[in-house]
């Protein structure tokens, strides 16, 4: 008799900003995760609609013709209309694309199929998934990273987004990211270990 396939278990990765998510999206992919940025995805989504992007928020967001993704996140911060008409252009494409990414994991059984998710828990994702992992890190240095990376403030960018606390408190498993890399991906390997576990 066929074994039934084991389903791959499908996990939400988020954090703060700062906190070092996409560090430890690279480190699960080490670990042998397939692993997903929604916002890479975004990204090339974005990049993929120019023109409707540069009709409805103007031409300075894309200097040269290429999209120039700080000029779009200033035109619409603080702009509740224009933000929600670029997450309706976004989002559903994004979506898609995690649907048959998580197809393709299903067909070739990672440790687990990870995706980053930045707004997971405030987008209401949270239910989708099998388990959730927030990254969190002390607030100085998560202000030291972000201003590394030229970002604003941590507070000021925050305001759509859980605390760090909340996003704990919401998710599976909390990973602290203070320390190095390797212990970082011991950390989740540990998660990792509890989710092959989990039925």
């Amino acid at each position: 008799m066929d074994s039934p396939v084991r389903r791959v278990p499908f996990v939400g990765l988020t954090g703060g900003l700062g906190a070092g998510k996409s560090e430890a999206l690279k480190a699960l992919a080490e670990l042998g995760a397939m692993t997903l940025s929604t916002d890479e995805v975004a990204h090339e989504v974005l990049a993929s609609e120019r023109d409707a992007v540069v009709e409805r928020l103007g031409p300075e967001v894309a200097p040269g013709g290429v999209i120039d993704r700080a000029a779009v996140a200033e035109r619409v911060f603080g702009d509740d209309e224009a933000r929600a008409w670029l997450e309706g252009l976004l989002w559903p494409k994004v979506g898609a694309r995690v649907v048959e990414w998580r197809a393709e994991a299903d067909a070739t059984e990672p440790r687990a199929a990870v995706v980053e998710v930045p707004l997971l828990f405030e987008s209401g994702m949270g239910p989708v998934f099998d388990a959730t992992i927030a990254v969190v890190a002390e607030e100085a240095e998560r202000e030291r990273r972000a201003a590394a990376r030229g970002h604003a403030a941590v507070a000021g960018r925050e305001r759509r987004q859980l605390s760090q606390d909340e996003k704990s408190q919401r998710a599976d498993y909390t990973v602290r990211n203070d320390g190095t890399l390797e212990e970082l991906k011991q950390v989740l390997s540990q998660v990792l270990a509890k989710l092959e576990r989990s039925p």
